[in-house]
C-alpha cells in the first residue's frame, strides 16, 4: 500500500498518453487513407502502423469512419483557431475581416480527397463550425459597418453568408491568384455602395 497519495502528475501522464495514441491513430488514418483510398484502410493495420494493440484501438473508436470524423473535428478545430488568431490581430473590423475571408479562401482552396470529403462534410461537427465562423464574420461585417467602412443595407449576418458560399469554391479554381482574385470579387460586395 503506498504511503503517500499517488501524485497528480500520474494522472496528467495518463491523460498525455491518451491524447498522444489519440493523435498517432488520427495521423496515421489520415496518411493510410490519402495514400490508398477509403475503401482499403482497416482498423487492423490502423493498429499495426500506429503500434497499438487492436482491442485499444477500439477502446477509443468503434470503426475506421469514426477515426476519421474525429480528424476532421480535430482538423476544422484547428482551422477556425487560426481564424480566430488572424481575427483578434490589430488593426480596424475592415483590415480584419480582408484578412480573415483570404485565409479562409486559402484553407478552402487546399485539395481535398474528394471521397473522403464526402463522407466527412455531412456531420454535425460541420455545421457547427461553419456557425461559429459565420457568427464571428457577422460580427466584423456589422462592426466594420458600424466605423462606416463596409456596407449597411444589406444585414450583416446575410453578408457572412454571401462571403462564406462566395470563398468555398475556391476549392475547385486552379491557382492562389485566382483565389485572391475571388477574395478580392468577394470584398467588393461588402463595401459601401456609392
Amino acid at each position: 500500500m503506498y504511503s503517500h497519495e499517488v501524485p497528480k502528475l500520474w494522472n496528467h501522464t495518463i491523460e498525455a498518453h491518451r491524447h498522444a495514441v489519440r493523435d498517432a491513430v488520427l495521423d496515421t488514418t489520415a496518411d493510410l487513407v490519402a495514400k490508398r483510398g477509403l475503401a482499403s484502410v482497416t482498423m487492423s493495420e490502423i493498429a499495426e502502423k500506429t503500434g497499438i494493440g487492436r482491442a485499444t484501438l477500439y477502446k477509443y473508436f468503434v470503426d475506421v469512419d469514426a477515426v476519421l470524423v474525429a480528424w476532421h473535428e480535430r482538423q476544422i478545430t484547428a482551422h477556425l483557431e487560426q481564424l480566430a488568431v488572424i481575427r483578434d490581430q490589430s488593426g480596424d473590423a475592415s483590415q480584419r475581416l480582408d484578412a480573415v475571408l483570404e485565409a479562409f479562401a486559402f484553407i478552402s482552396h487546399q485539395r481535398h480527397n474528394t471521397e473522403l470529403a464526402a463522407l466527412l462534410h455531412q456531420g454535425e461537427h460541420v455545421a457547427r463550425a461553419h456557425q461559429h465562423l459565420r457568427e464571428f464574420i457577422r460580427d466584423l461585417i456589422a462592426e466594420g459597418a458600424k466605423a462606416g467602412d463596409l456596407r449597411d443595407d444589406v444585414a450583416p449576418s446575410e453578408l457572412a453568408s454571401y462571403c462564406l458560399h462566395a470563398l468555398t469554391a475556391a476549392s475547385s479554381l486552379p491557382s492562389k491568384a485566382a483565389v485572391r482574385r475571388l477574395v478580392t470579387v468577394t470584398l467588393a460586395g461588402l463595401r459601401r455602395p456609392r
